[in-house]
């Protein structure tokens, strides 16, 4: 079926109950592939994009992690887990079944811009080198400290069929436009407890990774080399340059190099391609006047 050197990205629809780390492994056996990495973990409970990296790609993986992400929600009002998901036990309950879309509404708009977040005591943050959720499973309790994050678009719509509850529940759907570290688990959390309540996700799908969107994806099982987008494609939601064969060979030397010489501006990070528009090296930004490489590839 496969190459075992082959290096690219795998754009996945990750499916409900798999992990990140699942799908890496069982990648890695069906394509025979020994280097795989994904670009932004997502929970078991939640589906869509995750995106892979093979081979040399998985240099790449924390630029296509540092993207913005869309992700669509189902947030359940009225009770809170102990995870944040529907896969949690419930630890408060509230009757939160007259809240409105036009209050739910009116409260969101608090959480669009800069925020302070608290993430979720069950999460792939490393405390002490080990990850939050391992901790949790042994009835560790983590404080975590507050990041800060993005959301650029949060909207609220009404859930059909379901958005009051016989239990006191409310349930909304919200679409997300965030920077890379948010928790959607949180922020449905902070809406509740801004209603006077509490929240949880009933569930939760990532639309897409930058440029990258369901729309291209594909089931694990289902994916075969023909589905393999090579090392340029990574890069192609950051700038890029074209650079002369001789410029080529000082890059692979991992020179320091002036950012006329490359023929880039502004502050990076930038793609840099062969004149067979190959992807050759990623270089970020040394200076005003100078860019340093971040990969190379040989």
């Amino acid at each position: 079926m496969s190459n075992g050197n082959k290096s690219g990205l795998v754009v996945v629809d990750k499916e409900a109950t798999w992990t990140s780390h699942d799908v890496v492994a069982y990648l890695r056996k069906s394509l025979a592939q020994k280097k795989v990495g994904h670009a932004g973990t997502l929970d078991p409970f939640a589906t869509g994009v995750l995106l892979v990296g093979l081979g040399k790609a998985t240099r790449l993986m924390r630029f296509l992690s540092a993207l913005p992400k869309t992700y669509e929600a189902l947030m359940v009002l009225g009770k809170m887990t102990t995870t944040g998901d529907v896969n949690g036990d419930v630890v408060s309950q509230w009757d939160m079944a007259g809240i409105t879309l036009e209050e739910v509404t009116n409260v969101a708009k608090g959480f669009i811009g800069r925020i302070q977040q608290v993430p979720p005591m069950v999460s792939a943050i490393k405390v002490g080198g080990k990850r939050s959720y391992e901790l949790a499973r042994q009835g560790i309790q983590v404080e975590h400290r507050p990041r800060e994050v993005f959301i650029s678009e949060l909207e609220v719509y009404l859930e059909d069929d379901e958005v009051h509850g016989a239990d006191g529940t409310a349930t909304f759907r919200l679409l997300v436009n965030c920077s890379s570290g948010t928790y959607i688990r949180a922020l449905a959390r902070d809406i509740g407890l801004a209603l006077g309540g509490g929240a949880y996700l009933k569930s939760l799908r990532r639309l897409s990774i930058g440029s990258f969107t369901v729309d291209e994806s594909h089931l694990v099982k289902d994916v075969d080399v023909c589905y393999i987008y090579n090392c340029s494609v990574i890069m192609r939601d950051y700038p890029s340059s074209v650079v002369s064969k001789e410029i080529e060979n000082s890059i692979f030397t991992g020179n320091v190099m002036k950012k006329d010489t490359l023929g880039v501006s502004g502050s990076g990070p930038w793609a840099i391609l062969n004149i067979d528009n190959e992807l050759i090296a990623v270089y970020e930004e040394k200076n005003s006047d100078q860019a340093t490489p971040a990969v190379v590839l040989s």
